[in-house]
């Protein structure tokens, strides 16, 4: 009778481990692939690229030549990765292997998956592909995976796939229970995404941008376009000479040319809004959010609500002329280049009772409106005050040594600034109930701050020698995923009980591995100096 041995084989390697990967990625891109990286490519070095076929052209000219290698060289290097790309599938994450003479090989697990971003141009939608993105909770501005471009099927499946193994994106809970289907919060139509443009400021920064480009193009292209305004600018003085125009006439010439501009800008960031959120969609699942929008370049992103870290609502005075709000998000994740607006922008534009009611959803216990405002401290706006008001003195004894007593006149923006502190203290106040802490500031220009304290990262108690003399002290909040280009997260000028009564409640709620440093950071910069 025949002895059954037990299956001795070796055990596998590293090296066995690694093959194993690399058979597994055998899907290409699409075989357009190269075509948009290319285009990419030549996006990000089309300014150079231009000044360099185009400035100078002649015969023998070295940076003809030069323009036209250096397009070559973009050509090869993008059919180089179409050929040298490949990705794969396993039951738990996905593998990418590219290059030749240098190797990658990556293995991404689902679980680590943040949010899977499906990007399409007017020119993905005529080839029917689509650039897929995968985020993760780190990073240092690079998406974890990118692959451009795909068949918009299997765009599609590998979203379906990675959001399959995540549970929060299955919807199942504890019990596994189906979890409802995502339901609209939001759509934004066009006469909204008019009102977004004639609120927002848009149009002013693709102007700055464009002079930030013409300042990069060289001294011929500015010097081009520089004589190119003053030429227009003599021709209308000789026209209005022609005409024998008086003071008056000069002066609504000149204000008409303003208003003209300021128009021009206006209608500029309505076009941007429109191409930027056509056909935005808010849509709510139990766990998370997805956002859909744009009109040349369409987007789809997902957004966990446990990765939302803190908000930002804001109510200038043109919101408040056209009613309405918007709304902007910190999240727990890396911010992919180009991307990171998709999500960031939440809510562009809302009337206040919508607003109320997504954010009561989005909080813990339906905590917003807040009703519970306290003020900050009696003489906090001394504090606004006095900075402003030391310039102001500084300005109009300048003024007095250079005009003599003609430059007093600078002392009547005093009032102003008095009246700007006082009124920004008296709108000025903090909250902290049903588990979220926000400050709120502005009088004109209306900001509100808030974060769940549950998702606080860090305190910190900061003092000037003048806070000190006053007893009153700032609390520093910190989150994950700050955005630079929102206020801080911070209540200014408290009291300075308060500020340790909040500062004490508030750490008690600090996750428990970084409870230790933050209490010691908070009591090292509350106490006295020396």
């Amino acid at each position: 009778m025949a002895e059954h041995t037990p299956d001795s084989s070796p055990p596998a390697t590293d090296a066995d481990r690694r093959r194993a990967l690399q058979a597994a990625a055998t899907q290409r891109l699409h075989p357009l692939s190269w075509l948009f990286i290319l285009l990419r490519q030549l996006k990000q070095f089309a300014l150079p690229l231009i000044v360099l076929l185009f400035t100078g052209r002649g015969e023998q000219n070295p940076y003809e030549l030069i323009g036209y290698a250096a397009g070559g060289v973009l050509a090869l290097g993008a059919v180089w990765q179409y050929f040298t790309y490949r990705y794969g599938f396993l039951p738990h994450a996905l593998v990418i292997r590219s290059g030749i003479l240098q190797r990658n090989l990556r293995l991404i697990a689902f679980d680590r998956v943040q949010n899977v971003t499906l990007h399409q141009s007017i020119l993905h939608r005529l080839f029917d592909v689509a650039e897929v993105k995968l985020e993760s909770a780190g990073g240092s501005g690079q998406a974890e995976a990118q692959m451009q471009v795909l068949r918009l099927a299997q765009a599609h499946a590998l979203e379906a796939m990675v959001r399959g193994h995540v549970p929060e994106a299955r919807g199942d809970d504890d019990s596994g229970v189906q979890a409802p289907a995502p339901t609209l919060w939001l759509h934004l139509p066009t006469a909204e995404l008019v009102r977004l443009g004639l609120i927002s400021n848009r149009g002013m920064l693709v102007v700055v941008a464009g002079f930030a480009y013409l300042s990069q193009a060289g001294d011929t292209v500015m010097r081009g376009f520089s004589n190119g305004v003053l030429r227009v600018g003599r021709d209308g003085i000789a026209m209005a000479e022609a005409w024998h125009l008086g003071p008056v006439a000069y002066a609504a010439l000149g204000l008409a040319l303003l208003l003209g501009l300021l128009a021009a800008v206006r209608v500029l960031s309505v076009a941007l809004a429109i191409l930027t959120f056509h056909d935005f969609k808010l849509h709510a699942g139990e766990h998370e959010l997805r956002v859909e929008r744009g009109l040349l370049s369409r987007i789809r992103a997902h957004l966990p609500k446990r990765r939302i870290q803190a908000y930002a609502l804001r109510e200038s005075l043109l919101h408040r002329w056209f009613k309405r709000q918007s709304l902007r998000v910190d999240r727990a994740a890396m911010e992919v280049q180009d991307e990171s607006q998709s999500l960031r922008d939440l809510v562009p534009v809302a009337t206040p009772e919508a607003m109320d009611g997504m954010l009561g959803q989005l909080l813990p216990s339906g905590g917003w409106p807040l009703g519970q405002w306290r003020p900050l401290h009696p003489r906090a706006w001394w504090r606004q005050f006095a900075p402003l008001a030391f310039w102001v003195l500084l300005g109009t004894a300048v003024l007095v040594a250079f005009e003599g007593l003609p430059g007093l006149w600078g002392l009547g923006l005093l009032p102003l600034v008095y009246l700007r502190a006082r009124l920004w203290a008296r709108y000025s106040a903090w909250s902290l109930e049903g588990g979220v802490v926000a400050f709120r500031q502005g009088w004109l220009d209306r900001h509100w701050r808030f974060a769940e304290a549950r998702k606080l990262q860090a305190l910190q108690i900061t003092q000037s020698p003048f806070d000190r003399n006053n007893g009153m002290a700032t609390l520093h909040l910190d989150t994950a995923g700050a955005s630079p280009y929102e206020p801080a997260l911070h209540i200014p000028y408290l009291a300075v009980a308060d500020a340790e009564a909040l500062a004490a409640h508030l750490r008690a709620q600090l996750p428990r591995d970084d409870g230790a440093l933050n209490r010691a950071r908070t009591a090292a910069s509350a106490a006295p100096a020396g």
